[in-house]
């Protein structure tokens, strides 16, 4: 056996300083393995199964450093290699979220960061724990950190500029994913929540009958492609007339344009290329393409991106090199075929990474202002090739390829990186959970702890985004799923060393991905400074303590309102009062010191307050004094079926 280590140990790795540095991977059987980073050194002999585990001593932060492995003859060399700060990156598609997709040119053109660094791990649902995955790590720079997760690439940075060390995030995240995918098997079994559902699941797939049904032809639960028949038509073609197809500004999905079905189309855009640049390499870079592309140029293939069922390269910049035999002078034909088997589709952008430039023009690589780029955002004709309906939620069988099968996840993209040395993890996930949030409390701790379990670093710090606002606006609903699994993400910060950022105020009514991802990393990076890092930070927005009764009046206690509260833009919004009728009316909140004092003259005898309490609570404005938002709560634990909400003039 040749010697191999772990896709975690490669060029421009961040190692964990300040504890030891577990270094694995496969040799032959028996061999004596030698590892050493810079000064320090280590040896091990290789398992029976080839397997070889050294931990290097616990080092301080510095770099770059060679880390060098040998055995049996063999040497691995792993370059560029620096000493710092490690946090592990996961959830779903708010996690997965890219800096491309954010849609600001001057995040990516600033996006120069040598010492932030961030490794991938790839999609995989197979059943059974996976010892290693692919990835490699990148460095920050415009043109890598387009496809970094933008909370993890934000998060890194600040810590990066306060703490002057390395940082690496390790990005493992998989949109529309609930979190009993990410938690062990082990823990899953202990929770009464799910240990019967779990108990099915293994009944199903440890038969002979399933395993034969997946060795057969696959049958996905996505509208099949039904055949490139555009390109039969000629719609490829420089020469094809598209004057009577109808026009469509992009980027957008197509269902914003009144095409509510997902299904194929066809984009088109004719440009004019300068004299001079006719027999040169261009680039032509689309932006992200909602699933899957074939893109043409005068008539030719000069990219694709996504083939078969179901992978869904939805938030993944296409840039594309074209060939300078195609180019020339003057009018120029792209064409796009984007296929969307589900959800929304279309050439999303964003508009400033739509552009077309010589290849050899390094200035114009990049997504910054001027240079010689032409701009693609605007005016597409259009035609639609196949009309799926709308696709929403498809049934989709449990078991190999279903990321959202027990424990998937956990064995798939959380154990190949258990051991690395870690200082902790962030977490941005709980849409896909908002139907079971009565159980949310207990999975996600249970989550967290096998988590830890599984890594022995004991209690590391486990900081969570709590769900931003989105629906309709609304000052209050009794009955909000959105806001019990808010109550829930709240509550696990009573378990030791877990966090979270309060993303209350910087959501959007009609995006589930809201594209302010600075904020989120920065608010995560300000709970770590403060708690983890000991920096004088406080640590997050007004967490509620307690409350005491005053009468007609109810005070509200904080946390991490040390400094005074304050309210942004004007008086206080959202609060809402209730009596023994469990019937709240919005009521009169002031702010004295670090407290709220609630009241509403319809009220005699308050017993309970709710803050901020719906899916996308309008007005919202309580801070603290750094200008960090309040998290919305309640101090009721009444049943949301026995509440309700009057309309009440404020007194």
């Amino acid at each position: 056996m040749s010697l191999k280590l772990s896709a975690l140990f490669c060029d421009h790795a961040v190692l964990q300083r300040g504890i030891p540095v577990p270094v694995w991977g496969w040799a032959s059987p028996g061999s004596i393995v030698s590892v050493s980073l810079g000064v320090v050194s280590a040896a091990t002999r290789a398992g029976v199964d080839g397997r070889f585990r050294v931990d290097l001593p616990s080092m301080p932060a510095g770099g770059p450093f060679e880390l060098r492995v040998s055995a049996g003859g063999h040497e691995v060399v792993v370059r560029d290699v620096f000493v710092g700060e490690v946090w592990l990156a996961s959830g779903q598609s708010n996690m997965e979220f890219t800096l491309a997709a954010c849609g600001k040119m001057t995040d990516i053109a600033e996006a120069d960061h040598p010492l932030v660094r961030m490794i991938t791990v790839d999609h995989t649902a197979l059943i059974g724990p996976r010892s290693n995955f692919e990835g490699v790590w990148q460095t920050a720079t415009p043109q890598n950190a387009q496809a970094f997760s933008a909370v993890g690439y934000f998060f890194a940075r600040r810590l990066c500029a306060e703490l002057g060390v390395a940082v690496g995030i390790i990005n493992s995240s998989w949109g529309g994913t609930i979190a009993q995918a990410w938690t062990s098997r082990e823990a899953l079994a202990g929770n009464p929540d799910d240990a019967a559902w779990m108990r099915r699941y293994h009944a199903k797939i440890n038969t002979r009958e399933y395993w034969d049904a997946l060795a057969a032809p696959k049958v996905s639960p996505y509208p099949a492609d039904p055949g490139n028949q555009g390109v039969g038509k000629g719609w490829a073609k420089p020469e094809f007339s598209d004057q009577a197809w109808p026009t469509m500004e992009l980027p957008s999905v197509w269902q914003s344009a009144g095409h509510n079905y997902s299904g194929v189309f066809w984009f088109r855009k004719t440009v004019e290329i300068p004299a001079e640049w006719a027999g040169q390499d261009l680039m032509l870079n689309l932006g992200a393409v909602d699933k899957q592309d074939i893109t043409w140029f005068n008539g030719e293939q000069v990219g694709a991106t996504g083939k078969g069922m179901e992978e869904m390269f939805w938030n993944a910049s296409r840039n594309y090199r074209v060939p300078g035999r195609l180019v020339r002078p003057g009018r120029n034909v792209i064409a796009v075929r984007a296929y969307s088997f589900i959800y929304a589709g279309g050439l999303i952008g964003p508009a400033f990474l739509m552009t077309i430039h010589p290849d050899a023009d390094k200035n114009a690589t990049h997504p910054v202002a001027g240079g010689s780029a032409i701009p693609l955002a605007g005016a597409w004709s259009y035609q639609v090739e196949h009309d799926f309906g709308l696709v929403v939620s498809p049934m989709s069988t449990l078991g190999e390829g279903n990321p959202n099968s027990p424990h998937m996840l956990f064995d798939n993209m959380i154990a190949p990186l258990v051991p690395y040395g870690l200082r902790g993890a962030i977490w941005y996930q709980g849409e896909s959970n908002a139907d079971g949030t009565s159980r949310y409390h207990r999975l996600i701790t249970e989550m967290i702890r096998g988590w830890r379990y599984a890594w022995g670093q004991g209690n590391f710090p486990f900081l969570q985004v709590q769900l931003a606002n989105y629906q309709p606006a609304s000052p209050f609903q009794p009955t909000s799923t959105w806001a019990l699994l808010r109550e829930t993400q709240l509550q696990a910060v009573r378990e030791a060393d877990v966090g979270m950022a309060v993303a209350i105020d910087i959501g959007d009514a009609e995006d589930i991905h809201p594209t302010n991802k600075r904020d989120v990393g920065h608010r995560l990076a300000q709970w770590a400074l403060g708690r983890t890092y000991g920096r004088a930070h406080v640590p997050s927005g007004p967490l509620y303590s307690h409350m005491t009764i005053e009468g007609d009046r109810i005070r509200i206690h904080f946390e991490h309102a040390a400094g005074g509260l304050v309210a942004k833009g004007g008086s206080l919004k959202t609060f809402f009062v209730a009596d023994v009728n469990r019937r709240f009316v919005e009521a009169e909140a002031q702010i004295e010191g670090s407290t709220v004092v609630v009241g509403c003259k319809t009220i005699a005898e308050p017993l309970a307050v709710r803050y901020a309490w719906a899916d996308n609570p309008v007005g919202c404005n309580l801070c603290n004094a750094e200008g960090l938002p309040a998290s919305p709560f309640r101090t009721d634990t009444w049943p949301m079926a026995g509440t309700s909400v009057a309309t009440a003039t404020k007194q």
